[in-house]
């Protein structure tokens, strides 16, 4: 039997707290705690998980116990710890965005590649595209109609709704063009708010063609007054209109899309399913579900959408 990998979570919010459960109910994993730079912040979660919190300078011991470490620390810091630990030798899951900058992008991919460590980033909702069959889909898209809406709030506030929500349908769309965008055009809107801060635009209008005849519309929000999170997808032969808030679609198509997605094991749990496919490539069984490569194309989309801004 192989050995137990040691996994630990960097970053005390709460997508650290989901990917603690993860490594908790993970076969073959030794969770070995939590690291925040506020050391109140990783006790609390490392209580809350049952492991250990580390802080602050502990950072030299914490990771010289790990062979895998998921980085949730806000995204403007997940270039650097993410350099940190490839720099150690640790195999990485990074929520995205991948970084907040190209040349960051290409640094911990090229980081990664140099050390022969895999590096694997958060875009679970292939999961649900994979259990619809979409993969499978003999025909290529005409068109994509993607809306990502979510209400006010606090959280991911350092990057703009371009990074934070938007990228998720970025890259679902990379995943069917198969090619990079050649041209985008972009229009946004800010929130006006007296004492609101963020980085970049709250929301978001975007065009992208991808050539070969593919053309997609992106939308983004958060300053909605409801969530919203819905797609249309255009074939020769017909069209997929996709609710992906209450996990239903609409097929309008001749091809056999599952009916009954959402109760696949890889869509009822997409950050389960993305957290076991790292462990598995780590392991030598299979690629993540998101390349540091793959996501190095969303990230570069994002931020041609958010320079393209008119």
């Amino acid at each position: 039997m192989a050995r137990k990998l040691r996994a630990a979570v960097a970053g005390a919010g709460v997508f650290g707290g989901y990917h603690a459960n993860k490594y908790k109910q993970a076969e073959a994993i030794e969770f070995v705690g939590i690291y925040d730079l506020e050391a109140a912040r990783a006790e609390a979660a490392a209580e809350a998980a049952g492991t250990q919190g580390f802080a602050g300078d502990q950072w030299d011991d914490f990771i010289g116990q790990l062979d895998v470490l998921t980085v949730a620390v806000p995204a403007f810091a997940h270039a650097g710890v993410v350099k940190k630990a490839l720099g150690a030798g640790v195999h990485v899951y990074v929520e995205k965005p991948l970084a907040i900058s190209r040349e960051d992008g290409q640094a911990v991919v090229a980081l990664a590649a140099e050390k022969g460590l895999v590096l694997a980033c958060g875009h679970q909702e292939r999961a649900v595209f994979e259990a619809m069959g979409l993969y499978d889909v003999p025909e290529r898209p005409v068109r994509l109609e993607a809306v990502r809406n979510g209400t006010a709030s606090t959280r991911n506030l350092d990057v703009s709704v371009g990074l934070d929500l938007m990228i998720h349908d970025l890259d679902l769309g990379l995943t069917l063009a198969g090619r990079q965008a050649e041209a985008v055009t972009a229009t946004a809107r800010y929130r006006q708010d007296e004492g609101y801060k963020a980085v970049g635009a709250d929301e978001l209008r975007a065009e992208a063609d991808f050539g070969g005849g593919f053309t997609a519309q992106f939308s983004a929000s958060r300053m909605a007054e409801a969530r919203e999170r819905t797609m249309r997808l255009v074939y020769p032969s017909g069209e997929v209109f996709i609710d992906m808030l209450n996990r239903k679609f609409e097929n309008h198509t001749p091809f056999a899309l599952n009916p009954d997605f959402a109760e696949a094991d890889i869509a009822r749990d997409p950050l389960g399913t993305s957290v076991g496919r790292f462990l598995k490539a780590v392991r030598g069984e299979g690629r993540p579900l998101a390349t540091g490569d793959e996501a190095l194309l969303a990230l570069e989309l994002a931020l041609r959408i958010d320079q393209a801004v008119l």
